[in-house]
């Protein structure tokens, strides 16, 4: 085995000069069907396609042939924490922080310099459409075996079920009670597996969706703080195996080996000393005695374990010891694992920035058997896969059997069975076929998961291997490797002509000359050009429109003008911003002593606090007016990009800009002047003296009409999708801007004035969290927020906790991890002050602490919950907890045990007014852990013992009497 850890390959802090390049997380690894490239998603929210020549041949990573980064790829706007590529190779799939899932095409016309980096794209990629549908972090995806469906997981405890050829969503499933961590497909196609941070492995049947089976033994005590639990079906159909399982109580860290159909797990693969992240099964079967003929009990398979402690294992299902185990070739945890599809190559990807490749030869993993083979042998389940849409269809060609050109070129060992090679092939388009292409003003026009490709935009996959079992019998399975042979449209894969999918090694880089395959592409990219360019505005009315469909001769359907976007480029003609054309200048923010008199002034405009109030028909004013300025900006979250508002005072003209760069992406003109502005990573928002909030998508488009408040706004707050405002008269709004609806109704600050004795009581700052709770830091040292279920204010944290609570923020300090500072920290850290010495003389009452440490505790606890921090919620219950079991408050526990477990009889799916789950976490599974600590009190160890076995009861379904 040769193990390479290309320095390389990374992802970079694009913030940092070369000298002090930072080098980002890797979170995911996945290699082309083809051997050729590999996929790698990060933190810096890029994908990024590298060739494994270089990685694989250190010769070819000397001479720089091929390129080593062959493309980056941008449309994400958080980090991607998964790429896989499809089974056919034309296209790649990503999941995001940014809550989409994104498909890409192979696209021959795209290459050149990445806008804003020194990077070049010498291969190139586009976006096929944007998949929308989960409300959080996308954290694995996944294609079915024949490409059937895209299957994506994250932590909105969503799985959802993406068609194969028209990336229509057809299902949503959500069964699982904490975040989906992991997704894979029974390569029989029966059937589809997925891990959550509840504690569960969930089969579904692929027929209807439905609950096969519910897996969970060995998780009981898995820890819920890994970034992904990552599993993986055997190629033999046969087993499962789930990372981050356990054994002896959490103590022994393991993966489970999940049996088929019965769907228990007997078998451990025992040896790491951290939690197990990702398990990746080898594409092959193997076979015990390579002399003897294929059969069940003949079968093995090869799985590879990547887990926390830096190390990566690979076991061979006939031994129960481990063929390597590679540690410490990592500085951080193993992130994501990738066999090649010849079964000689691994690829893991780490957090520490870096990935490594293992080579085996067939020395090393004996009895490799065909994908034919494996083919034959998966017919044996006799699994009929379900129909396929409609305009779709199965189209089988008989291809000779070719030596495995893509594997030598890239340094692979050769097997010593013959393989069956797929070519991917595209249709060339009749050379008297023109096209012109409508030019967005984005550049690229990306569908999103509203609109589904045309049936005959894709056809089906063709099918390249000979599409009949070993004995000449036609299978009733398709094979498992093919592709898509498209036809020219914007939304299908790219209409390269030539033979084949190229390599990067036939691809045409530097000053060298034409191979035939880049020939290939420029004819194309000729014959695509001799439309003569026509003035971008003129395609906007309904006769251009049809002027163009008469083009395509009847041979394809045209559904809209945004369809045509990638067919029509003439002559190179670029995509336009509004006001991207106008140089960029520096700005100085300058107050604005007055700005007129006509219309945009507010009567409230300049007033201070105190203003107004009784006998003015007006309410007084109780929050500070923004001083109006002469610029005003806001970053976007994530993004260097920037939110400008300019009052130009000359003309009495309001100029609202977003800025990427050097280039003006959109801008805009409003009657009255801009106090404030915000942009998160959803939306731009720009509030106005006149009392009107404006808010924008990032391509400039209104995506609410115009709020009208009843007085300028004050502070103006945004994280993700939340958008808060507070007016100068105390009005407090919340809404949440994807879903154009307020998170609860208006409401006033002025309550928490009242309720104050002290007459210098102010705001001194506000923020909103994801879900539009507000939190308002006042001055009094305690912080507020707005609690929607009782249409009242709240406590979130008070300074008179910290006189006697044993758990106040700024007592844990010296000792509080990393992974501890959460909101509630920070709330906490923000209102604490140094001890007060001469308070500690004060005499307190003998039950002081105990009272005052619960009282926090418990008001933590609502908190929390209010703000929607799970892990700090989960944190505070099991301090609350062991706190009572100190203190042996068995009433008080025992309460808390009943309201966290319901009603005895409840079960998951029946209807009940108890719900189970809060902080997005399971009520039961969080009685565990307190049970686990009840049980180490010798006053509650029988409360503890007792409910425990109730608890096991109910988890196993059994009848209660």
């Amino acid at each position: 085995m040769h193990f390479t850890k290309p320095e390389w390959v990374m992802h970079k802090d694009s913030a940092k000069s070369d000298q002090h390049t930072k080098r980002l997380s890797i979170f995911s690894v996945h290699v082309h069907p083809d051997g050729s490239r590999i996929a790698t998603g990060g933190l810096d929210a890029k994908i990024r396609i590298w060739s494994t020549k270089p990685i694989l041949n250190p010769a070819s990573e000397l001479s720089g042939k091929p390129p080593k980064s062959l493309c980056t790829l941008t449309m994400h706007t958080g980090p991607v924490l998964t790429v896989r590529w499809a089974h056919s190779g034309r296209w790649l799939a990503s999941g995001s922080d940014d809550e989409t899932v994104m498909v890409w095409d192979h696209d021959p016309n795209a290459r050149g310099k990445v806008w804003g980096t020194d990077d070049v794209n010498v291969e190139g990629w586009k976006p096929l459409k944007r998949l929308q549908g989960h409300e959080s972090d996308v954290t694995d995806v996944a294609w079915s075996p024949t490409d059937r469906y895209l299957a994506s997981v994250g932590l909105d405890s969503a799985v959802i079920i993406w068609c194969g050829y028209t990336l229509e969503r057809l299902r949503k499933l959500d069964q699982h009670q904490g975040f989906v961590k992991g997704v894979c497909w029974d390569p029989v196609g029966e059937f589809m597996a997925t891990q959550s941070d509840d504690r569960t492995v969930k089969i579904w049947k692929t027929t209807d969706w439905s609950l096969e089976a519910e897996v969970r033994k060995p998780f009981e005590d898995s820890p819920g703080s890994t970034f992904f639990r990552r599993l993986s079906w055997s190629p033999d159909g046969a087993h499962i195996t789930a990372s981050n399982a356990t054994n002896n109580k959490g103590y022994v860290f393991i993966a489970a080996v999940i049996t088929r159909n019965t769907w228990t797990s007997e078998i451990s693969l025992v040896g790491h000393e951290n939690t197990v992240e990702v398990a990746c099964y080898n594409p092959h079967i193997f076979l015990r005695n390579p002399s003897a003929p294929i059969s069940t009990s003949n079968i093995c398979s090869v799985v590879a374990l990547g887990a926390d402690d830096r190390s990566v294992s690979v076991w061979q299902t006939k031994s129960a010891r481990p063929l390597i185990v590679a540690k410490e070739v990592f500085e951080r945890q193993i992130m994501d694992l990738s066999w090649s599809w010849d079964g000689m190559t691994l690829y893991a990807a780490s957090s520490d920035g870096t990935i490594g490749a293992f080579q085996f030869d067939s020395s090393e993993l004996e009895g490799i058997a065909t994908h034919a083979d494996q083919e034959q042998y998966l017919a044996k389940f006799g699994f009929v896969p379900p129909p396929l849409p409609e305009g779709y269809s199965h189209l089988s060609k008989q291809e000779p059997v070719t030596a495995p050109q893509a594997h030598q070129a890239n340094g692979f060992v050769n097997n010593p069975s013959p393989e069956k090679v797929n070519i991917l092939v595209a249709k060339r388009a009749p050379k008297d076929k023109k096209r012109a292409t409508l030019v967005s003003s984005t550049g690229i026009n990306v569908p999103t998961s509203g609109s589904a490709i045309p049936p005959g935009s894709v056809s089906a996959p063709v099918i390249r291997s000979n599409g009949s079992l070993g004995d000449g019998t036609p299978s009733n399975r398709p094979p498992m490797s093919q592709m898509h042979d498209v036809k020219s449209t914007s939304l299908a894969p790219s209409n390269f002509s030539g033979s084949s999918f190229p390599h990067p090694s036939e691809q045409t880089f530097g000053d060298s000359s034409m191979s035939s395959w880049a020939r290939r592409a420029a004819d194309l990219a000729h014959a695509a050009m001799e439309l003569d360019a026509a003035p971008v505005d003129s395609f906007l009315n309904d006769q251009s429109i049809s002027s163009i469909s008469t083009l395509a001769k009847g041979k394809r359907k045209v559904s809209s003008v945004g369809d045509l976007a990638d067919d029509m480029n003439p002559k190179g003609v670029k995509a336009r911003t509004l006001g991207g054309d106008r140089p960029l200048e520096v700005h100085v923010p300058k107050p604005i002593a007055a700005w007129g008199t006509g219309p945009g002034r507010h009567p409230y405009a300049n007033a201070g606090p105190g203003a107004w109030g009784s006998g003015s028909g007006m309410q007084e004013v109780l929050l500070p007016n923004p001083q109006l300025l002469s610029y005003v900006s806001s970053e976007v979250e994530g993004s260097g990009d920037v939110l400008e508002a300019k009052n130009i005072e000359e003309n009495g003209t309001t100029e609202i800009a977003l800025v990427s760069g050097k280039q003006t992406e959109w801008l805009d003109y409003l009657p009255s002047p801009a106090l404030l502005v915000k942009a998160t990573s959803s939306y731009c928002a720009v509030a106005m003296e006149d009392g009107t909030i404006h808010v924008y998508s990032h391509t400039g488009r209104r995506i609410m009409p115009t709020i009208a408040l009843s007085a300028p706004c004050s502070v103006i707050e945004g994280c993700r999708n939340a958008l808060l405002v507070m007016t100068v008269n105390g009005e407090v709004h919340s809404w949440n801007i994807k879903k154009q609806t307020a998170n609860f109704p208006p409401t006033s600050i002025r309550t928490l004035y009242a309720a104050s004795s002290s007459p210098n009581f102010r705001l001194v700052s506000a923020a909103v969290r994801e879900n539009g709770a507000p939190i308002a830091h006042c001055s009094n040292g305690i912080v507020y927020s707005y609690d929607p279920s009782l249409l009242t204010w709240v406590k979130l944290a008070d300074k008179w906790y910290a006189d006697g609570s044993d758990f106040w923020q700024s007592r844990q300090r010296g000792n509080a991890s990393t992974a501890n500072r959460g909101i509630m920290t920070a709330i906490e850290g923000s209102i604490s002050s140094p001890p007060d010495e001469s308070a500690a003389e004060i005499p307190r009452p003998s039950w002081w602490s105990s009272a005052l440490t619960l009282a926090h505790l418990e008001t933590k606890l609502h908190a929390t919950r209010l703000l929607d921090s799970p892990q700090e919620y989960k944190q505070a219950l099991l301090v609350y907890a062991k706190k009572m079991a100190d203190e042996g408050f068995r009433s008080k526990a025992e309460e808390l045990v009943r309201e966290l477990f319901g009603p005895v009889y409840w079960r998951p799916g029946k209807e009940e007014n108890w719900n189970p789950s809060v902080a997005g976490l399971s009520k039961r599974d969080l009685l565990k852990d307190v049970l686990s600590v009840f049980a180490r009190s010798k006053t509650l160890s029988s409360l503890a013992a007792q409910w425990q076995d109730t608890l096991k009861k109910a988890t196993n379904d059994e009848s209660f009497t």
